[in-house]
């Protein structure tokens, strides 16, 4: 069951307003659904729209935030839990203990690398909680045709690619993470191509 989600997604608000009102209604879905939302602290961009949609709603939010942008003023003073660490590592690995699955909404490299970090821990084994694309303005598209070009070129095995759960809709990709089933765990040693 995923009772908390770490949310990976940009601190700018993007060039539409759909992307700050998708975050919003995310955040509102996460808790309607008494899902606690963990996420990176700030009160800006989408990070803060959707931090502060879900405290609206009387959800719980955990921030997880490096103490060195704390100093910058940006971390939103009103969340359920504020976690102060020591590095961008720590942040990661946090927010990965804390949370039952991950969903990525739009953003930069700090939420695509962000969102690598736990699709290649889930790839290795290190832990089996679901992963999700929200495909909002189909941001994601260019992505998911690289997840279909690394397969397609033997860089990643067909129960791999299906590990990135994609939809346009929030409560949609919230159900498919709540579905989830992980694959068999990669051992290098007699894997086939057809797997």
């Amino acid at each position: 069951m995923v009772n908390c989600i770490a949310v990976f997604c940009g601190a700018s608000k993007g060039a539409s307003d759909s992307y700050i009102e998708n975050a919003k209604k995310f955040g509102k879905e996460l808790a309607q659904q008494k899902i606690t939302l963990v996420y990176g602290g700030s009160s800006v961009g989408m990070m803060g729209a959707l931090a502060e949609s879900v405290l609206e709603e009387g959800g719980k939010v955990i921030g997880v935030m490096p103490d060195f942008l704390d100093k910058r003023e940006v971390t939103h003073k009103k969340l359920s839990e504020l976690i102060i660490v020591k590095s961008m590592h720590e942040r990661k690995a946090k927010m990965s203990d804390l949370a039952d699955g991950f969903i990525a909404l739009p953003g930069g490299p700090g939420t695509l690398e962000e969102f690598f970090e736990m699709f290649t821990w889930a790839q290795v084994g290190l832990h089996q909680k679901p992963l999700g694309l929200l495909n909002i303005n189909h941001y994601y598209d260019p992505l998911i045709a690289l997840f279909n070009h690394m397969a397609d070129e033997q860089f990643l095995l067909e129960k791999y690619r299906k590990m990135a759960l994609v939809d346009e809709e929030a409560g949609a990709l919230i159900k498919k993470l709540q579905q989830y089933q992980p694959p068999a765990l990669k051992t290098y040693m007699n894997e086939s191509k057809s797997e």
